[in-house]
């Protein structure tokens, strides 16, 4: 069991490609070589093993240099450092000696980055099961994540998946200007959110498909949501409805054209007839009418039939009927579910 939260600075001594598919959430990248640098040395060990190591420790020694002078210099040396690197080989132990002449208590991951990552595999195979859930359930647009966030602003054990993923699910789910995290980095802060959880106290989440955008949920966290979780059906009037879209999907309002051709992949499960209709008012720019239409008649009767498939207790849920969507009557309504739920 790693215990990554003892450590006042986590180092990933990779290269930023290689931070970027994914690191221990809270590292930062001070890399020994750079991307350019670690392909010119990689090449180059194919042939002259020798001439790389010293072209490598010669960028290494420049680049921790700038780092020690930049990053580590204005801070305080009585903190616990732990270095990394893909295999826990040369270029952890490279910042291992430059900050251990320093003074700096500093460890070295074993393993390394490759280490972690099976230790976080592990841990997504059996970490899920040690939980109880209570699953939100219910049409788009009803209110479910902002319910998840007052119930977590009131001290409630939440696992918001959307916000883990960067994507609010489905083909219209993308979050302009922000990416979604690799597949890689979702497991890593999957991971360290589910560390944070008690087993005596209830996680709430929303019910949600296998897949979030690119990213996929592990199957032994769908598996205890399906078959263990507690599930609650929120239920919230149209009109409310359409006004949570409408400041969710603020971009698609202002282009409704770009807003049906994401939905193009839904043709032949709606009909070419309907699909046109939607067309006609994006083009005559109907847009509440268009978000109603859209939820009437695909997302509502798609999402109730998943969700009947994967939550046996549906049909004797309890049902929580959201009259409005303000933070006030959220928080009311998060405090009464916690008083039910624990």
């Amino acid at each position: 069991m790693y215990r990554f939260e003892d450590y006042d600075l986590i180092i990933d001594a990779r290269s930023e490609r290689e931070y970027a598919v994914d690191h221990i959430p809270g590292a930062i990248n001070l890399p020994v070589v750079s991307n350019d640098e670690y392909a010119e040395v990689g090449t180059l060990h194919r042939t002259d093993k020798m001439r790389a190591y010293l072209i490598g420790v010669s960028y290494s020694l420049k680049n921790i240099s700038r780092h020690l002078d930049t990053v580590i210099a204005g801070r305080p040396r009585h903190g616990r450092v732990l270095v990394y690197c893909f295999r826990g080989g040369k270029r952890s132990r490279l910042w291992f000696d430059a900050l251990d002449t320093i003074g700096y208590k500093v460890d070295r991951l074993p393993g390394g980055w490759k280490g972690y990552r099976r230790w976080v595999n592990e841990q997504l195979t059996k970490l899920p099961r040690e939980f109880s859930y209570v699953v939100l359930s219910g049409s788009t647009g009803c209110g479910k994540t902002r319910l998840l966030d007052q119930l977590e602003a009131v001290g409630a054990q939440v696992l918001n998946l959307e916000a883990l993923a960067s994507h609010r699910g489905s083909v219209i789910g993308a979050i302009p200007g922000t990416p979604q995290p690799t597949q890689k980095y979702f497991d890593s802060l999957l991971q360290q959110k589910l560390s944070t959880f008690s087993p005596s106290r209830p996680v709430w989440v929303e019910a949600e498909s296998k897949k979030i955008g690119n990213v996929q949920l592990p199957e032994a966290l769908l598996e205890t949501m399906h078959m263990k979780g507690k599930p609650v059906c929120v239920n919230a009037p149209m009109a409310q409805r359409v006004i949570l879209w409408r400041e969710d999907y603020h971009h698609f309002e202002q282009d409704p054209d770009a807003f049906v051709s994401k939905l193009a992949s839904l043709r032949s499960l709606i009909g070419g007839k309907e699909f046109e209709v939607w067309q006609e008012m994006a083009r005559t720019r109907q847009i509440p009418e268009l978000f109603e239409r859209v939820m009437v008649a695909h997302y509502d009767p798609a999402y109730a039939r998943s969700t009947r498939r994967s939550y046996p207790a549906l049909a004797d849920a309890p049902v929580v009927d959201l009259q409005e969507l303000s933070p006030n009557s959220l928080r009311a309504v998060a405090l009464a579910l916690i008083q039910r739920f624990g």
